[in-house]
């Protein structure tokens, strides 16, 4: 789980980009400034471009950390030869990692459920191993999250979903991981 913020703002775009495109903004910024503003105004101009170096840190910093081709497939080719006893207590643990509450529900869809901050989220993975993901585990877990009066839920596969349940997925606010996603939050 990450920080949520709008997904097409500049800095969520910039969070996803290489890091070097926050950098080549700050110098757009310090040429811009340089070239338009009095001398005396430069310096404030240079500091509007500050904002892109954080983004631009952070940015290195989640990509420096991000595990590469061959960690992500052995991570999930570990996971794909757990039990769901493994599978699941790697997930549980590392979802307390990250300092949410986790709870298992006894019944119903959710896997797991997380509170953090008076924030509830709904997790689905015991169809983590199915080889193709289609749109009604994503229905099932919609419906559980409004019976629940959860503010998100996230599924959790190794498979890849159809089209439509990415449709779906996206239009009901799913958080999906999987594949890189999935290797990290296991790592």
């Amino acid at each position: 789980m990450k920080l949520k913020m709008a997904e097409k703002s500049l800095f969520a775009i910039l969070l996803r980009s290489p890091w070097w495109m926050s950098f080549c903004l700050v110098g757009v910024f310090a040429l811009g400034s340089k070239a338009l503003l009095p001398e005396q105004y430069v310096i404030y101009g240079v500091l509007g471009g500050f904002p892109f170096v954080v983004i631009g840190v952070i940015a290195a910093w989640q990509q420096l950390r991000a595990p590469g081709p061959a960690r992500v497939a052995l991570a999930l080719e570990g996971a794909a030869s757990m039990s769901w006893r493994d599978f699941s207590d790697a997930l549980e643990r590392s979802f307390k990692n990250q300092a949410y509450a986790v709870s298992r529900p006894k019944s119903g869809v959710a896997d797991f459920k997380l509170e953090k901050a008076g924030r509830t989220t709904l997790v689905s993975a015991k169809r983590w191993k199915a080889a193709n993901q289609g749109i009604e585990p994503l229905r099932e877990l919609v419906a559980a999250r409004e019976a629940l009066d959860a503010q998100h839920c996230t599924h959790v596969s190794l498979g890849p979903l159809t089209d439509n349940a990415l449709k779906f997925a996206k239009a009901n606010r799913v958080q999906l991981v999987h594949g890189a996603e999935l290797a990290k939050l296991l790592a």
